[in-house]
């Protein structure tokens, strides 16, 4: 389908991307480059800039990578993000503070944002190395609270994904899968060091300002050097992929890609042409200024064809078919589904679209009455 978006991976990052599609061509056509070539082997670092190494650290899913970043500290290093909790992960690690690292001790563990494979080892290395943690607040607060709740499943989450069309089969594996967050997450330290916007850590000398990001996780730190223009992005802004910007059960009106595209909008204003910027998933590039607009744009197409589809009522799960372009398997029903609504609920709170809910609990989504007669 043109101009659909494909779902890539079954982690909380990067389920939708609008390579090739909405936007075609290669990088250097979309104004991309990758100054550092090919990622680090496992165990193995690149100098991304002074002072910072990139390395990478498996996943056991399709997305199977996640970035990264050592910044000299003293006599040491402060890391940024960790991957998630995995053998092959933990092994990842044990190379890396034996090879590159040099043996040198961990300062401090700063998390982005609170998706297991980005604070799956922070409590292992705070543990290990008695470093701090620091994260934003409602990061920090959320991942405690998601690795607490192992059970037994809420009846509202089933409410919820009924009402977007899920069979009863399927809200039964939401059931059993339930609690399945904290399988993936080292226990987190029962105290953190609270980052928020403007935040100024100086580290290594250096200046880091935090900047924040909204709609793919509730408050992801991003953090900005200045002195030459180094953006740490986690998952805010990536290269090849569309971070996942989905509703969850927990707060089932949330809005969160209009705070995504804000998001965009603020950080757009705030970088510049030469910014370097350090994903949490794919390489390292620059170009981040065509980049936004290409991930706005590709919403914004998004949206346009599902008000189009929404002419005649539909279920969340029905308008799978307009957002992406490939079948959505069970592995990623539930990030699919996140992502439906948050472009529903998105339309809703612009007043384009209006939900209806069945005797069964469904809702059924279609446009208003002044866009039906438009």
């Amino acid at each position: 389908m043109v101009g659909a978006l494909r779902l890539e991976t079954d982690l909380a990052d990067g389920v939708i991307t609008i390579e090739g599609e909405i936007e075609p061509g290669t990088d250097g056509q979309r104004g991309l480059s990758y100054p550092l070539g090919p990622a680090p082997a496992p165990g193995e670092a690149i100098v991304a800039a002074p002072g910072v190494l990139w390395l990478r650290m498996p996943l056991p899913m399709q997305l199977n990578h996640v970035n990264v970043y050592a910044i000299a500290d003293r006599e040491g290093w402060a890391i940024v993000d960790t991957g998630i909790r995995t053998p092959d992960a933990v092994a990842g690690w044990e190379a890396a503070l034996a090879g590159p690292l040099g043996r040198r001790p961990v300062t401090r563990v700063i998390c982005t944002h609170m998706h297991p494979d980005h604070i799956g080892l922070a409590g292992w290395l705070c543990e290990r190395f008695d470093a701090p943690l620091l994260m934003t607040q409602l990061e920090y607060v959320t991942g405690r609270m998601l690795v607490s709740d192992t059970g037994p499943a809420p009846e509202s989450g089933a409410i919820f994904w009924r009402a977007a069309g899920w069979s009863e089969e399927q809200i039964e594996g939401y059931r059993t899968g339930y609690g399945r967050f904290a399988k993936g997450v080292a226990p987190l330290p029962a105290g953190y060091v609270r980052l928020s916007a403007g935040t100024v850590l100086s580290i290594g000398g250096d200046d880091w300002t935090i900047v924040i990001g909204n709609g793919h996780s509730p408050e992801h730190a991003c953090l900005w050097r200045k002195s030459d223009d180094v953006l740490i992005s986690g998952d805010q802004i990536l290269p090849r992929i569309s971070s996942n910007v989905s509703v969850w059960p927990t707060e089932p009106l949330a809005d969160p890609l209009q705070d995504w595209m804000t998001s965009l909008e603020r950080l757009g204003d705030l970088l510049s042409a030469d910014t370097l910027v350090l994903p949490g998933h794919g390489e390292p590039f620059t170009g981040v200024l065509p980049r936004i607009e290409a991930l706005a744009r590709g919403h914004r197409v998004s949206l346009k064809r599902l008000e189009r589809t929404l002419r005649t009522p539909r279920r969340a799960v029905d308008i799978f078919g307009t957002l992406f372009a490939r079948p959505v398997d069970g592995g990623l029903l539930g990030m699919a589904t996140g992502e439906a609504i948050a472009h529903l609920n998105y339309l809703a709170g612009q007043g384009r679209v209006r939900r209806d809910r069945d005797a069964a609990g469904v809702d059924w989504w279609s446009l208003t009455e002044t866009e039906t007669t438009a």
